[in-house]
């Protein structure tokens, strides 16, 4: 079993920052892909950033896009999600995901079906 761990949600403010990290510790397969997915109260899974373990190609949702950095430390297998002027509506809980399959467009990793390992996810609030 493979839970990768997040860690650094919390409460802020609008225009305040946080950093997430998701570290795999001692993982048994190939990682193709690192994404961060967040759900909102009421609302469903929603795409926010991944990056390509190959190419370190990054993707991000139009909503993040410009704000959220998705960035990796490749010598201990940590991702990290730098999210700046946060808005009210990023309010969510946060998702790492490890995917491990290979598709040939980046658009397969903009849907959690593509991702097979889930960690239990941290909670980011900003208040208005």
């Amino acid at each position: 079993q493979v839970q990768p761990p997040e860690s650094g949600g919390g409460l802020v403010q609008a225009g305040g920052s946080l950093r997430l990290s998701c570290t795999v510790s001692g993982p048994t397969f190939t990682c193709y892909a690192t994404g961060w997915f967040r759900q909102a109260p009421g609302q469903g899974l929603e795409f926010v950033a991944t990056i390509m373990r190959r190419s370190g190609n990054t993707y991000y949702s139009k909503s993040v896009k410009g704000r959220f950095t998705i960035s990796r430390d490749n010598a201990d297998n940590t991702v990290y999600l730098q999210m700046n002027s946060l808005k009210p509506e990023d309010t969510a809980v946060y998702f790492c995901a490890v995917s491990t399959l290979s598709y040939p467009n980046s658009n397969y990793y903009y849907t959690g079906r593509t991702y097979g390992y889930w960690g239990h996810g941290t909670q980011v609030t900003v208040s208005s």
